[in-house]
């Protein structure tokens, strides 16, 4: 696949994962209305639980104050034109696909937080007295890119065997 392909690739990614997160939220927030009902248990393991989170992933640096849902919108926005960049340059179809869920997982969350000041999460995944920090799928995105991302870095690091066997070691 080309760079040009690639980059194309990337950016659809990104926007099949910005519709599919806006997508859910407007679901989540208009269509079974979580904020009046709060929580709804799916499964034993799983509910759909409302959380206006003014931080960051997992709630961090949740203490900015009144602009903090701004600047945190801007970060991110600088992260996605970094990513942009980044996408340009992709040496696979996986590091695009990878770039392009965290674009447009981060995108999503900037949505939200210039929409509402805090971006909107709902789901949350529980077993026994353990429980995972409520999420969106704008962030299960993110956390996948990045996973992706580690995978395909590790598999570049890889030699070749057969190169190994021809070299004589």
């Amino acid at each position: 696949m080309s760079h040009p392909r690639r980059f194309g690739f990337g950016i659809l990614v990104a926007l099949a994962v910005l519709a599919a997160d806006q997508a859910s939220k407007y679901w989540v927030l208009h269509v079974i209305r979580l904020p009046e009902v709060r929580q709804i248990v799916l499964l034993p393991v799983l509910n759909l639980t409302m959380v206006w989170n003014t931080g960051i992933t997992f709630g961090l640096f949740n203490g900015f104050g009144e602009w903090g849902h701004v600047v945190l919108a801007l970060v991110a926005l600088a992260v996605v034109v970094a990513l942009g960049l980044w996408l340009r340059r992709a040496e696979s179809a996986l590091t695009a696909a990878a770039i392009g869920a965290i674009a447009g997982g981060a995108v999503g969350n900037v949505i939200d937080r210039l929409r509402f000041g805090a971006v909107v999460d709902f789901i949350h995944a529980h077993a026994g007295g353990w429980n995972w920090y409520v999420f969106n799928l704008a962030d299960a995105a993110i956390v996948c890119g990045v996973g992706a991302l580690l995978l395909d870095s590790q598999l570049r690091q890889r030699p070749n065997r057969s190169e190994d066997h021809l070299a004589g070691t």
